[in-house]
């Protein structure tokens, strides 16, 4: 889906919904005024570097280990040429459209600060390639997130010069050159700086980032009415949500969650019916008691992340860059270790969200714990086994999401001949985040699929009106109690549910934001 209004780039930050609105609702980007003026200054003080003695790295020298060559006025075109024709290295599967598209339009936003030294032509030029939907082949691996994301961004680069592969309709490489042509774009000769200044900077994992923080901030919502929901179906207690427990430790995040469940549940005749069995349980198990908690610290690292993204999201990445003093100089500012930390530590929280809802999963299928339900919520147990294998494929994401969580950015390879002799990791941190959060939607999604089916089997007995709402948005798209049937049809629908808004919509009112 096309976005209506176009994104427009100036010298100020873009926000992270625009971002997301390139990269994943396909709008435009374009230049303004004030950027292609900033741009121009910034191309005019490269040029006024051409005959000064002085070395300017990547302008008149070589680049990492062999910054020690002195490259002469005649070869310095080239030079931009084959930095990015030797840097377009990556390997493995193709990085998703969305994930290509974010990495350049936050690299397109550093050009339009001016201090990078491209000239407006090839920023022109590089918006004309998102614009035209033109998204280049990255390979997966590739990029140590130092000197930035080089390798995926130099595939980006690449196609700015007419050269290498771009993702067809159907995912399959088409070449550049006949794109740019249907298209009607010409490829770009670059000037002196501006291959580097295409390639240095930490857009992939902050476009993985940004994406990541999009998702989680819906998925923590679908957490919440998965427990309410989890809540519903296991008799429980909706006592302990109540403010005035809540209060008690303050965090904003814990307070909207208790907030969320406390809705949806509200009115429920489930829970208020099995209110003196419950009583007798003295207390719900921590899955169902301290989802507030859980979730409210997953917020808690979310909102750390954002305020990351923030931050390079006002920043000019590029080394060197272009100075308020007017000077080019080199610097470290392209070292990836404040995205990569955020990137690794959203995992964590992520992993632990999906294995509390893999534990309220297993509770509503245990007999022994599920508080007068049938064996795995089946027809006739024994003769149907229910929901018994949603569960192992709830429990087998969560076992990878752990897996996941072990941090990319404790590790380091040096490289360019120990010039490079710490790097973040910080793609490979995105790369596994991504994985993180397809998984907890997938986990979630069981964890409701199950839960709505202890609500209608508890029937007559109603859940409370939010609670309901969400039930009935699942049972249009999966069918409900009865004898067993093709299960993953059900999994992947209410999956569907999930990541396109439905559920979160259904619950309405109290059960959102």
């Amino acid at each position: 889906m096309t976005a209506s209004l176009p994104v427009m780039l100036s010298p100020d930050p873009l926000t992270p919904a625009q971002v997301v609105a390139v990269a994943r609702h396909g709008a435009r980007a374009e230049l303004t005024g004030q950027a292609l003026d900033a741009i121009v200054r910034g191309a005019d003080l490269i040029a006024a570097l051409g005959d000064d003695p002085e070395p300017h790295y990547g302008v008149s020298t070589g680049f990492g280990a062999l910054a020690t060559r002195e490259i002469p006025a005649g070869l310095r075109r080239e030079l931009q040429h084959n930095v990015v024709r030797s840097h377009a290295a990556s390997s493995g599967p193709p990085v998703e459209a969305e994930v290509v598209r974010a990495m350049m339009v936050l690299r397109l936003a550093t050009l339009a600060t001016g201090r990078t030294g491209v000239t407006a032509a090839t920023a022109e030029a590089y918006a004309a390639l998102l614009n035209a939907g033109i998204t280049p082949m990255v390979g997966e691996y590739g990029s140590l997130g130092c000197s930035g994301d080089l390798a995926p961004l130099a595939h980006c680069a690449l196609a700015v010069m007419g050269e290498g592969e771009a993702l067809g309709p159907h995912g399959e490489p088409i070449p550049v050159a006949q794109m740019l042509a249907d298209a009607g774009l010409a490829p770009v000769s670059l000037a002196p700086k501006e291959g580097l200044a295409l390639i240095n900077g930490t857009d992939g994992m902050l476009g993985m980032l940004l994406l990541a923080l999009a998702d989680l901030e819906g998925l923590l919502d679908i957490a919440d009415v998965a427990a309410a929901l989890s809540v519903e179906a296991s008799s429980g207690s909706a006592a302990v949500f109540a403010p005035h427990i809540q209060v008690l430790r303050p965090y904003p995040g814990q307070g909207a969650s208790a907030r969320r469940i406390a809705g949806l549940v509200a009115g429920s005749q489930i829970l208020a019916h099995h209110r003196d069995a419950a009583a007798e349980r003295v207390q719900d198990a921590y899955s169902l008691r301290c989802a507030p908690q859980v979730h409210g610290a997953a917020r808690e690292v979310l909102g750390f992340a954002a305020h990351v993204a923030g931050t390079e999201l006002a920043s000019a990445i590029d080394n060197p860059v272009i100075t308020d003093l007017g000077t080019l100089e080199s610097n470290g500012n392209f070292h990836g270790a404040p995205v990569a930390y955020a990137l690794d530590m959203l995992a964590i929280p992520v992993a632990d969200v999906a294995s509390m809802s893999e534990r309220r999963t297993d509770r509503l299928l245990d007999v022994t714990r599920n508080h007068g339900l049938p064996a795995f919520l089946a027809h006739d147990p024994g003769l149907h086994s229910g929901l018994m294998i949603a569960h192992y494929t709830a429990a087998s994401l969560v076992s990878e999401l752990k897996r996941v969580a072990v941090p990319a950015s404790v590790d380091s390879i040096p490289s360019s001949a120990m010039q490079e002799d710490h790097v973040s990791m910080g793609w490979a941190a995105g790369r596994k985040l991504r994985r993180a959060v397809d998984g907890l939607g997938r986990v979630l999604a069981i964890e409701i699929l199950t839960a709505a089916r202890g609500i209608d089997l508890r029937a007559p007995l109603q859940p409370g009106d939010g609670a309901a709402r969400v039930v009935a948005a699942v049972r249009e798209a999966a069918g409900g109690p009865g004898p067993d049937r093709y299960l993953a049809p059900d999994i992947e629908a209410v999956h569907r549910l999930v990541r396109d808004g439905t559920l979160a919509r259904a619950a309405g009112g109290d059960g959102t934001r």
